[in-house]
């Protein structure tokens, strides 16, 4: 062992209890910017790319422990609950039976490896996601932006929440006489929820804090809930099938609804845009490197703001950095794992279950299954507590989707105009918020925009789960060839991100093909999921799919090689899962 990693003891890399718990409200060190050093244009440091910007360079904040950075992943479980969780995978397993049960498991592990390979150029450079897409192209970060609101923009999750507490209170057939309208009440109801979210982001300069600290608690209700329903209704002896369900990987059962498939793909956790969001949440926390970038305050009710910087920070790869890395990823990886995954898993098994047990076979989309078909079946007690679960799901869902869409596009809209046009983020964001909010509460007035809200959250699932084709393409390229050795995904995480492009890729390019053959009448663009049998134009989806596979598998290998030894003791940073 070389002198320097003797020198490097346990207080080098991890924070004592004092420093640690500054974490639980988030954690911002403020810095003289413009006096830093600027990270030279080396391998061990951040490939600006074209970009002129160049990193500022700072040692690695200390490692705090796990229970002090709880909480950005609490977001992201609260953005799944109720989506796939709750309406799109149990409707799968009563349809089908748990032979698809085997889609969720992988979607949900897929989604852990895609939503850490995310965290991690956020990790490395206190940059957002969106900052390094348009170190690439800026193209990239707007398109993110356009495909975000066409599959959020519609308020059905505000709508499906209103819908089920409406049903729940007896009410779903009440209109409400206001004069010169009539609304129903689950649409006034609609309007209320969307009103409290707007109000809870005035609660706190902070605005990450109050959304981290209701998820928490929603989100912690939900599963209790969800635990205590299925328990209460008696669908214990429906896990003993959970083993074989996993077990037929590949198994599609015929007749499967395509956009339904790929919307529960996507939602096997909270897809789409929303993943993306983890990159800002865990920035706002301040893990890494982000602790010295600045927060997003509420400029009506906050005080001094805290700048974001545009060209993010680096470290220098000293034995110390490295290992503080290795502490900060394995926090990151281990946060995510035991929050998002297991909380996905124990909560959406249960409502599988329960829908397995009460409604089998049955062709009813999420809601009218919940309601129309298990609820009658369960008692007053049983139903009282199956809508207070489904309500609780949907609601933080909701909250946490305009916390998505507001941040992602305020830091997009910021970087790739605002800034430059001297604009403020936290306005930015305050003003999105508001607009987002409106726009919700008039699309809910309109009696003939939501009759069906089901059908809008497939369109929204499936567009977002070819969303996230390009965009699993892109982190490999920027994780792998703009990263250095030290902070890249090994070879392993590597392997991982070819398998997410492939996955969401395979299922895109068949969704793509149904729509084209079933929905423009282009019969040549009929794709076959054993591509055997796809029409002339479905061989050109599945060959341009799997050029696009090769290019990044190439491109990937390339960059991992061209880093490789490049950095001097840098396996100081590896962890189990590197």
């Amino acid at each position: 062992m070389s002198d320097d990693r003797r020198m490097v003891s346990d207080g080098d890399v991890y924070a004592s209890e004092d420093e640690g718990r500054v974490y639980r409200a988030s954690s911002y060190v403020p810095t003289a910017y413009d006096n830093l050093d600027v990270a030279p244009e080396t391998e061990a440091y951040p490939d600006r790319g074209r970009d002129e910007g160049g990193y500022r360079v700072l040692d690695l904040p200390r490692v705090p422990k796990l229970s002090h950075v709880l909480g950005p992943s609490a977001i992201m479980l609260g953005a799944s609950l109720g989506s796939g969780e709750t309406l799109f995978w149990p409707v799968l397993i009563a349809q089908h039976g748990w032979v698809l049960y085997w889609a969720f498991f992988i979607g949900v592990l897929t989604q852990f490896f895609v939503n850490t390979e995310i965290q991690r150029w956020t990790l490395a450079t206190s940059e957002s996601i969106f900052r390094g897409f348009e170190r690439l192209h800026r193209l990239w970060p707007l398109s993110f932006l356009v495909l975000g609101f066409i599959s959020l923009g519609w308020p059905g999750w505000a709508a499906s929440a209103a819908n089920i507490g409406a049903i729940g209170l007896g009410i779903e057939s009440l209109v409400l006489d206001l004069g010169a309208v009539q609304l129903d009440a689950w649409r006034l109801l609609g309007i209320v929820l969307m009103v409290l979210i707007w109000l809870t982001y005035q609660l706190t300069p902070l605005m990450y804090n109050v959304v981290e600290r209701l998820q928490i608690v929603l989100v912690s209700l939900s599963v209790v809930f969800a635990i205590v329903l299925f328990v209460a209704l008696g669908s214990v002896n429906e896990l003993a099938k959970v083993p074989g369900g996993v077990a037929s990987v590949g198994a599609i059962p015929p007749g499967s609804d395509i956009a339904v498939f790929l919307g529960g793909l996507a939602y096997a956790g909270a897809g789409g845009y929303l993943n993306l969001s983890q990159s800002l949440w865990v920035r706002e926390k301040g893990y890494g490197m982000s602790r010295y970038q600045g927060r997003i305050k509420n400029p009506i009710v906050g005080d001094d703001p805290e700048p974001v910087q545009r060209d993010g920070f680096t470290f220098p790869p000293t034995v110390t950095n490295l290992r503080r890395w290795r502490g900060w990823w394995r926090l990151a990886q281990l946060e995510h794992f035991l929050t998002f995954v297991v909380g996905l898993l124990v909560a959406a098994t249960m409502l599988m279950a329960t829908a397995a047990e009460y409604a089998q076979g049955t062709t009813d989309d999420g809601v009218a299954m919940w309601t129309e078909v298990v609820a009658p079946q369960v008692g007053a007690f049983g139903s009282a507590l199956l809508f207070a679960t489904l309500f609780l799901a949907l609601l933080t869902t909701e909250y946490a989707i305009i916390e998505s869409f507001v941040r992602n596009s305020a830091d997009v809209i910021y970087e790739l105009y605002g800034r430059g046009a001297g604009w403020s983020l936290p306005r930015i964001f305050w003003g999105l918020l508001t607009v987002f909010i409106l726009w919700g509460i008039v699309i809910l007035s309109l009696p003939i925009a939501i009759e069906q809200p089901f059908s809008l959250l497939v369109i929204s699932a499936a567009m977002s789960g070819v969303m996230m084709w390009p965009y699993t393409v892109l982190l490999l390229v920027v994780n792998t060839r703009r990263l250095p050795e030290h902070t890249q995904p090994g070879w392993f995480r590597v392997v991982t991100q070819w398998w997410a492009s492939g996955f969401f890729g395979y299922f895109s390019v068949l969704l793509i093909g149904n729509v084209f053959a079933n929905t423009l009448g282009l019969a040549a663009f009929d794709t076959d999921p054993a591509v055997i049998g796809s029409g002339v134009g479905g061989y050109a989806l599945f060959a341009a799919f799997v050029a696009v596979e090769l290019a990044v598998i190439a491109t990937s290998v390339r960059g991992k090689r061209t880093k490789r030894d490049t950095v001097d003791q840098a396996d100081e940073s590896a962890w189990y899962l590197p």
